[in-house]
């Protein structure tokens, strides 16, 4: 399988031959499972203090029995406030929590190499599929051919200027465009909770070297820029939702080749 290489105008440079990471079948229930448990590795730990509701001078009588009373521990003083009150127990005002989370629990979930091996295959795969990136809502009207694969001479570009003009020569500006009502400042509890605006995915940029990229890209909502040797089933996959519009250099696709799995092995033996 073949592909164009583009130039940063456009036009087509070379054919490339494809790595056979791409003939990778497409693993839907795969892609949910990567993308939920290595989801779970951001998560932060929560726990409670281990005094909460429990920094309170109370104690039951002595001995329990006989006072016509629960024997809950009460709180002392003699002058107002909350004497003769319950505390230092979950049942009762002020008390501490019965169960409460602690930050020793492992919330993150596991996930086997080879399972998220061929699920990042899966992945890359289905990004050569125009019918999955047009389902998940991309616009690529006027696009010819997938993957993209452009030169080794966007690792250059470090000015949001001149990425403009190739996201105009590829047509990919009009992807972009889709998010911009989305960048209208939100009200009520998103905003109080601090999530004032919500920004879908749009472009992925896969090079080798993402230095002087990423610094061009920070004035493009959606898009992003991942070197190779970090790119993960999170990112092709947003909301476990295959597949996201993706670009990859001549030398990301190169990199793409050294890919060892054993059912790439399998693949070539069947051939």
């Amino acid at each position: 399988m073949k592909t164009q290489v583009l130039s940063l105008n456009g036009s087509k440079s070379e054919e490339l031959e494809l790595p056979p990471v791409f003939s990778t079948p497409l693993r839907t229930d795969l892609l949910h499972k990567a993308y939920v448990n290595l989801e779970s590795h951001k998560f932060q730990s929560q726990g409670r203090y281990r005094n909460a509701g429990m920094d309170v001078v109370a104690e039951s009588n002595s001995p329990p029995t006989g006072h016509h009373q629960a024997r809950v521990a009460r709180l002392h003083g003699g002058g107002g406030g909350r004497q003769g009150q319950g505390g230092g127990v979950a049942m009762v005002r002020g008390g501490r929590q019965a169960h409460p989370p602690i930050s020793e629990k492992v919330i993150y979930k596991k996930l086997n190499k080879k399972e998220n091996k061929l699920a990042l295959c899966s992945a890359i795969a289905a990004t050569a599929s125009a019918h999955l990136i047009k389902l998940r809502g991309h616009r690529i009207d006027k696009i010819d051919s997938f993957p993209l694969v452009v030169s080794n001479e966007i690792e250059n570009i470090s000015k949001s200027k001149d990425l403009a003009k190739f996201f105009d020569a590829l047509n990919l500006k009009q992807d972009i465009d889709r998010l911009i009502s989305r960048l209208k400042r939100r009200s009520g509890k998103p905003l109080l909770r601090g999530r004032k605006t919500k920004i879908g995915k749009s472009i992925l940029m896969v090079v080798n070297d993402a230095r002087n990229l990423s610094k061009a890209c920070g004035s493009f909502a959606g898009v992003d820029v991942k070197s190779i040797s970090e790119l993960s089933v999170l990112d092709l996959v947003p909301g476990s939702q295959p597949i996201r519009l993706t670009v990859f250099s001549k030398g990301a696709i190169e990199e793409l080749a050294k890919i060892k799995s054993p059912h790439l092995e399998l693949m070539v033996k069947i051939k």
